[in-house]
């Protein structure tokens, strides 16, 4: 009696595409992608053919089908327009589940459906929260919220808090799976030297730069600091020029402070590796991947006392007021005074990382939604 073939067809869309060069969810990509293709699953990531270089499409990264297609690049056309067109090629494919990410692209998860391929949905964080999205914005991502938990076969949540507010809201029972924060640390601090760094000289901060990120409660709460060591703010935002031209004239003066733009790879892990400490200033979102990297790299964490934040660091990191400029200075200050209370805390923050957040545990859990999806246990 012929045996039902263990390995997947999975496509995985919503996302700027692989290798990594945005945010969290082309990380997310990236590392899930890989891990589930070495399972020997037959894996494909969508991508967006302006910011992965055309030469890509249809080949294979580690494993790892390349599918790019094109979209409309601007603010509120760019994920909804490019999603659709991924269902509308996804749906022309043998796939067994299509992994959308981004609850903003609910709407297009019945174009899969509708042709029998099991879908999941990553919401992320509650997106019509961010104060980047007018009236019609946070409109559209209110009905994207219902079209999600109406459309797809099963909707996963980064954070329990998260999950709560679906069922709330909604009266659905998200899987809760987290990012992975265990990237390989760098023993080498070769790229420091562009932005004139040391190691342990300097104080991080990983974010795209949007209002609702608080660079700038960071920005403030540094330069108030009596402190050598610099600032270094890491990201970027294709259309935020008015907040970012904000952020430089916040920091102008003082040579403490470097923007570096985006960083991936080898340049983002030496970053993350070598700091004094690690600021997450972020006030919308789920479990941010930046926070569980800077963790995993076993670094002392400052974090916005969001509900969010709080439930990824537990008792592994610091926490100040909500936005709190001089609250977020204390405890800046505190940890850069104290070596062994910054060191306690790096040990908690690894150790965590290792019990919760590793990239084996979350492959393996969207591993185990997809066979279930499927009827493959």
């Amino acid at each position: 009696m012929p045996t039902e073939d263990p390995r997947l067809r999975i496509a995985i869309l919503g996302t700027r595409g692989i290798p990594a060069s945005y945010g969290g969810f082309e990380t997310f990509a990236q590392e899930l992608s890989i891990r589930l293709a070495r399972r020997g699953h037959h894996v494909t990531v969508y991508g967006r053919s302006h910011y992965v270089d055309p030469a890509l499409d249809g080949t294979d990264y580690e494993g790892v089908r390349i599918r790019l297609l094109p979209t409309i690049r601007h603010k509120y056309l760019d994920t909804v327009v490019h999603a659709s067109l991924s269902c509308l090629d996804c749906v022309r494919r043998p796939y067994d589940v299509a992994l959308m990410c981004n609850a903003a692209n609910g709407i297009f998860c019945v174009l899969p459906r509708w042709f029998a391929i099991k879908v999941a949905i990553n919401v992320d964080g509650i997106e019509r929260q961010r104060r980047k999205w007018n009236r019609l914005g946070k409109a559209y991502y209110r009905f994207s919220e219902w079209c999600s938990v109406k459309v797809a076969h099963a909707v996963v949540a980064d954070a329990e808090v998260i999950a709560a507010y679906y069922r709330e809201r909604y009266g659905v029972r998200p899987v809760v799976i987290p990012y992975g924060g265990d990237l390989p640390r760098a023993d080498d601090d070769a790229t420091l030297a562009r932005w004139g760094l040391r190691r342990r000289a300097y104080v991080l901060y990983v974010s795209r730069l949007e209002p609702e990120n608080n660079a700038d409660v960071v920005i403030r709460a540094f330069r108030g600091l009596e402190t050598d060591l610099k600032l270094v703010i890491v990201g970027d935002a294709p259309y935020a020029d008015a907040y970012k031209a904000e952020l430089r004239a916040l920091a102008a003066g003082d040579e403490r402070v470097v923007f570096t733009g985006f960083q991936f790879g080898t340049a983002y892990r030496e970053l993350q590796s070598h700091a004094a400490c690690y600021v997450q200033a972020t006030e919308v979102g789920g479990t941010h991947p930046a926070l569980v990297e800077a963790m995993g790299a076993g670094r002392c964490v400052i974090a916005n006392a969001t509900p969010e934040n709080l439930e990824v660091i537990g008792e592994a990191g610091v926490s100040y007021r909500i936005n709190d400029v001089d609250d977020l200075r204390a405890r800046l200050q505190a940890v850069l005074r104290d070596p062994t209370l910054c060191a306690e805390y790096e040990r908690r923050a690894a150790a965590r990382v290792a019990q919760h957040y590793t990239w084996e545990s979350v492959t393996s859990r969207y591993e185990a939604l997809c066979r279930t999806l499927t009827g493959r246990r």
